[in-house]
Formats: structure tokens, C-alpha cells, sequence
């Protein structure tokens, strides 16, 4: 399968390795690439300086993305900054090719629905990434949920918390994306994957109120590094808080995810790879020792792929990349007005 990534970067090498690994022989990968830097960058984030990575990992290169998609891959997956992405999947429906966009969708509105409804009409996936939808820890508390072990949600918290300068030790946190206002950075979109999460186990809130902003001496360019968001969620026809805090500030990093029910609680810290469940009767702990991060990316990419060959159906996928989207510009907004923002239907 012929599949071009538009950046390559990080998220971008990483995509690189899974696919030749899922697809093997299969695999004919190109990348196009802006700024050509001599630098692998591996899933543990060590480096190798001096080294250019198309040459490392065996990828064809394009100079100009007119080339890449004269090329004609079947799927394209779009991994540079935020600000670009919907341009970026813009063109590449044009050449009629599958989409995958690394997270979050976009930093604004424009152009978004234009481009699912897009996707929608020329039946081309729109997947996300949102890995944790596939960490064995989410799916399992989603699936007790829905069992009701802990009765109806009456509460939830999430949080998500990683320090800026040591997430890309390898560069200036400074020129990074997720610094700079322009390129669509802070801490809301670049760690949104708890308000996904929050989407995954709870279905789409209603409204948002976010408290936060620039509060450290960390160097950051017109964005936050903390955002404190509480969610109004419908759930079962209730109006259920879920709060969620994200932030650039954290060291060592911190995740955690805790679900209050009126029979019972669920906890989740990532670190500890561990899900207690309490009720009144019993406490019992199911252990992801085991589980290595890299399979939460390989099986999000083994789901984009079984959409494009038409296994499975894609339209989940661009609702949920709507849903958090639309959560997503919310909680933006909501930080700079300082007021509860509904969250867009439809």
C-alpha cells in the first residue's frame, strides 16, 4: 500500500516504523518533508544526530507536496503543525486519498466541516489520532461502565500533566508547535487527548467553562500552559461534571483518570498501569503490566488501514474527530472569554 506522511517529525518516524511493521511488504512509504532535519528520532525519543531519517528508515522523499500526491498514495497521514492540518487533508482529498491527522484536528473552526463533509461525500476515511481510545485500561473502564459496575457516572476527573522544555528534549521547547500561538499550541490542544477520552467514555458535553492560561515563567508564545475545564456532560439524562485539567507544568509527568459512580468508583494512573475498581462489596484491580505505549499507536493505525481497504466502517471515525474538535474549540474559547461556552451540535 503506497501511504505519504506529511511531516517528519516524531509522531511522523513513529508512523513510519508502525506501518512498514503492520503492513511489511506491503509497505511502499514516502514523506514529505519541509525541514529535512538530520535526525531519527525513536519511540523512546532517544536520538541519532547527523542522520537523515527518510534514509535511515528506507522512505522516498518529496521536496513539494504537489510531487507527493502526483505519486498517488492510497492514504496520507498529516503530522505537521497544528495550523496546517486542515489545509494539508484539504489537498490531499483533492487527490482523492484517505486522511489520517494527527492531534488535535485543527486550531480553529474554519474549514473543519467543510472538510468531513468532504470526506464524507468522496467516502475517504477522517481518522484522528487519539490513541488512548485503543490503551486497554480506557476501553475496559468504558465497557464497565456500560455494564454498570459502578451504577449510574455521577462524576469523572481527568488529568494530564507534562513539562514543556523535557516532552522534545532534543529541541527548544521554545520553536516547538506547541509554544507558539501561530502554529496552533497550548496545552488544551496539544494534550487533548483527555478531552477525547472524556468524548470516549461519556459521549459529547453540552458546555464548558475554562479556567487557566499563562501562569509559569515558562517562555511560551501567546498560549497557555494550564487549563482547568469543567464539562457538563447528558448522561442518562442527567447533567454529570466532568472536570479536566491539562498543563505544560508537571515533573515528573502526571495522568490519571477517576470515574465516581453511585454504586462504586473506577481509578485509573497511568503510570502505575492499573484500574481499581471499589464498590461496597469488593475492590479488585486488573493489571496492564504488560501493555507497552506502542500498541496504543500500531492498533489506531491497524483501524485506519482496515477503513481504508473498506473492512470497517469510517464514519464513527470522523463523528468522533468532530465531537472532540468541537470540545475542543469550547474549552478555547471559553479560556479567553472567561465565561461557560456551548459546545457546538450537529
Amino acid at each position: 500500500m503506497r501511504i505519504l506522511l506529511c511531516g517528519f517529525g516524531s509522531i511522523g518516524q513513529r508512523h513510519a516504523r508502525i506501518l512498514k511493521r503492520v503492513l511489511g511488504d506491503e509497505a511502499e512509504l514516502g514523506a514529505f518533508r519541509a525541514r529535512k532535519r538530520n535526525l531519527v528520532i525513536n519511540d523512546d525519543l532517544s536520538i541519532v544526530e547527523g542522520v537523515d531519517p527518510a534514509v535511515h528508515w528506507g522512505i522516498r522523499t518529496f521536496d513539494r507536496l504537489e510531487a507527493a500526491l502526483d505519486w498517488r498514495p492510497r492514504a496520507v497521514f498529516v503530522t505537521n503543525p497544528i495550523s496546517m492540518h486542515v489545509e494539508t487533508a484539504k489537498r490531499v482529498l483533492e487527490a482523492d486519498c484517505h486522511v489520517f491527522v494527527e492531534k488535535p484536528l485543527s486550531h480553529s473552526d474554519d474549514g473543519v466541516d467543510a472538510l468531513v463533509e468532504e470526506t464524507r461525500q468522496r467516502g475517504r476515511t477522517l481518522m484522528v489520532g487519539y490513541q488512548l481510545r485503543h490503551h486497554p485500561a480506557y476501553t475496559m473502564m468504558r465497557r464497565l461502565i456500560g455494564e454498570g459496575a459502578i451504577g449510574r457516572v455521577c462524576s469523572a476527573n481527568l488529568e494530564f500533566g507534562e513539562y514543556l522544555p523535557l516532552m522534545h528534549p532534543y529541541e527548544d521547547y521554545r520553536q516547538t508547535h506547541m509554544a507558539r500561538s501561530d502554529q496552533g499550541g497550548g496545552a488544551i490542544l496539544c494534550l487533548s487527548h483527555e478531552i477525547d477520552a472524556a468524548c470516549f467514555l461519556f459521549g459529547s458535553p453540552t458546555s464548558v467553562l475554562a479556567v487557566g492560561g499563562h501562569l509559569s515563567d515558562l517562555e511560551l508564545d501567546g498560549v497557555e500552559d494550564l487549563a482547568s475545564m469543567l464539562f457538563r456532560a447528558s448522561i442518562d439524562g442527567r447533567t454529570v461534571p466532568i472536570h479536566i485539567q491539562l498543563d505544560f507544568l508537571q515533573r515528573p509527568s502526571w495522568r490519571q483518570c477517576r470515574i465516581l459512580g453511585e454504586k462504586g468508583a473506577l481509578e485509573f494512573e497511568y503510570g502505575n498501569r492499573r484500574i481499581v475498581l471499589t464498590t461496597a462489596a469488593d475492590t479488585v484491580a486488573t493489571d496492564f503490566s504488560d501493555w507497552q505505549r506502542n500498541q496504543m499507536f500500531e492498533a489506531e493505525v491497524v483501524e485506519f488501514l482496515e477503513c481504508v481497504r473498506g473492512e470497517r466502517e469510517s464514519e464513527p471515525l470522523r463523528l468522533a474527530a468532530l465531537a472532540t474538535h468541537r470540545a475542543c474549540m469550547a474549552a478555547r474559547k471559553s479560556l479567553r472569554s472567561g465565561r461557560e461556552e456551548s459546545v457546538a451540535r450537529g
